[in-house]
C-alpha cells in the first residue's frame, strides 16, 4: 500500500494515516524514505520510550557517519540527546524548578500576563489566538523565568520557531547557532551581574560542586528555552480548536471553568502537542510488538498515534472530557518525560480559563480545513488560529 503519512493531507489531519499504519502493524518499518522503525501503537510506545535499549546519544549514533548540517553543539548536543548517567545529572538540576510547589508560585504571574495579553484583544471581530496568546503566553513565562531581557525576547521567540523549519536544513542550523550564541553572551552578563532566575542558579551549579561546563550550561539554556514555549504554543492552539470543534464540551467548561484542571489530559491526549517523539535508536536487537527490530537503526515512536489508540483509549477519535487521560503519552514517558510537563498545564489551563470566561462567544472565523498546520512532523500546531469575538 502507499504510505499514507506521506500523504498532501497529512499534517492537516494525521490520525487516519497512523490508524491505517497501525492496522498493518503497531511497530512496522517507516517508509518514505526515512531509516528506521515507525511504532505507532500505544503499549509499544510506552515500551519503546521506558527501555534502556534504546538509547538517545545522538553523538554516539552520528559519529563517523559524516554529515552536511552545521548544527551548533548546544542545540544538537542537549540533555535530550543523552543518556544516564549524564542525563540523569543534568536533569537533577532542573527538575526542582519545575516541581508542583515552584509551578504555584508562578501562577499569579501567568494569571497576569494571561490578563494584560488578552486586554489587547478587541471587544468584538476577529483575533488570532496563536499570536495573541498562545505564542506570546509562554514565551514570556519561560524568558521571565530564566531571566532573558524583554527586549531579546522577540528573537528568541524568532529563533525557536525557526529551529523547527522542517525541509529548511539552513535555516535550522543558522538559527541554532544564533540561539545558542546569544546564550553563551547571557550566560557571561550574569556571571558579571548576577541575579536570582533559573539560568543564574544554574550558572552558581556550573562555578560549584555540581561541575557543570560551560557547554552544558548553553546546551541546558537552550533547551529550556525552546522546550519551555514551544509545546504549550501548540498545546494552547491544539486544545482550544478541540473545544471550538466540540461545541458540547466547549458549553460544558464555559459553565464549570472549574472542571478545566480535569480536562487538561483529554485535550493533551486528544490531539498532542509532540507529534514524534525525540531521535531513538537501538543499541542492540529489540523485539517490540512482535516485531524484531536490528542493533544500530533510529526508532521513531509516534505519540500522537499512540494515543489515538483504541486498545488504549476506546473511541479515541472522539473528545471524551469524562474520560481517565492520565496515561496519555502527549509528555512522553519514563526518564525523559517533559521536565516542565507541570509548567506547561498550569499555563494551559489558566489561559483557557482566562479566554473562555472573557469571551463567552468565541467561535472559529474560518472553516477548521482551512487552518494552516506547521510544516513539521515532530511538533504538531497551527501557524494561526482565527477567533471571532462577541
Amino acid at each position: 500500500m502507499n504510505d499514507p503519512t506521506q500523504e498532501p493531507h497529512f499534517l492537516q489531519d494525521p490520525y487516519p494515516a497512523h490508524a491505517a499504519v497501525r492496522s498493518i502493524s503497531p511497530v512496522r518499518p517507516a517508509s518514505g524514505g526515512r531509516p528506521g522503525y515507525l511504532v505507532t501503537g500505544y503499549a509499544e510506545a510506552r515500551e519503546a520510550l521506558g527501555d534502556a535499549r534504546l538509547s538517545k546519544d545522538t553523538a554516539a549514533f552520528f559519529a563517523g557517519k559524516g554529515s552536511r548540517r552545521r548544527l551548533h553543539p548546544a542545540v544538537a548536543h542537549t540533555m535530550l540527546a543523552g543518556d544516564p548517567p549524564q542525563h540523569t545529572r543534568l536533569r537533577t538540576l532542573v527538575t526542582k524548578a519545575f516541581t508542583t510547589g515552584a509551578v504555584a508560585r508562578l501562577r499569579p504571574f501567568i494569571a497576569r500576563v494571561t490578563d494584560e495579553l488578552l486586554d489587547r484583544w478587541p471587544a468584538d471581530g476577529t483575533a488570532d489566538f496563536v499570536a495573541g496568546l498562545a505564542v506570546p503566553l509562554p514565551v514570556i513565562v519561560i524568558c521571565e523565568l530564566l531571566g532573558v531581557p524583554q527586549a531579546d525576547r522577540p528573537d528568541v521567540q524568532r529563533w525557536s520557531a525557526q529551529l523547527f523549519a522542517a525541509g529548511e536544513p539552513d535555516v535550522v542550523d543558522a538559527a541554532s547557532h544564533a540561539m545558542a550564541d546569544y546564550m553563551t553572551a547571557l550566560i557571561a552578563t550574569k556571571g558579571r551581574d548576577p541575579g536570582s532566575s533559573l539560568l543564574d542558579r544554574l550558572i552558581a551549579a556550573r562555578d560549584g560542586a555540581d561541575h557543570l561546563s560551560e557547554a552544558e550550561l548553553v546546551s541546558l539554556a537552550v533547551l529550556l528555552l525552546v522546550a519551555g514555549h514551544e509545546t504549550t504554543t501548540n498545546a494552547l492552539g491544539n486544545a482550544l480548536l478541540a473545544l471550538l470543534q466540540h461545541p458540547a464540551a466547549l458549553d460544558c467548561l464555559r459553565a464549570k471553568p472549574d472542571d478545566i484542571p480535569a480536562a487538561l489530559d483529554e485535550l493533551l491526549r486528544f490531539d498532542s502537542a509532540v507529534s514524534t517523539a525525540t531521535f531513538r535508536f537501538t543499541t542492540e536487537a529489540v523485539e517490540l510488538g512482535g516485531t524484531e527490530i536490528p542493533a544500530g537503526v533510529p526508532v521513531q515512536v509516534a505519540l500522537g498515534a499512540a494515543n489515538r489508540d483504541p486498545a488504549r483509549f476506546p473511541a479515541p477519535d472522539r473528545l471524551d472530557l469524562d474520560r481517565n487521560a492520565t496515561a496519555h503519552l502527549a509528555f512522553g514517558h519514563g526518564i525523559h518525560r517533559c521536565v516542565g510537563a507541570p509548567l506547561a498545564k498550569a499555563e494551559v489551563e489558566i489561559a483557557l480559563r482566562a479566554v473562555l470566561t472573557r469571551f463567552p462567544g468565541l467561535r472559529l472565523a474560518v472553516p477548521a480545513d482551512r487552518l494552516e498546520w506547521r510544516h513539521t512532523r515532530l511538533v504538531r500546531g497551527l501557524t494561526s488560529l482565527p477567533v471571532l469575538i462577541g
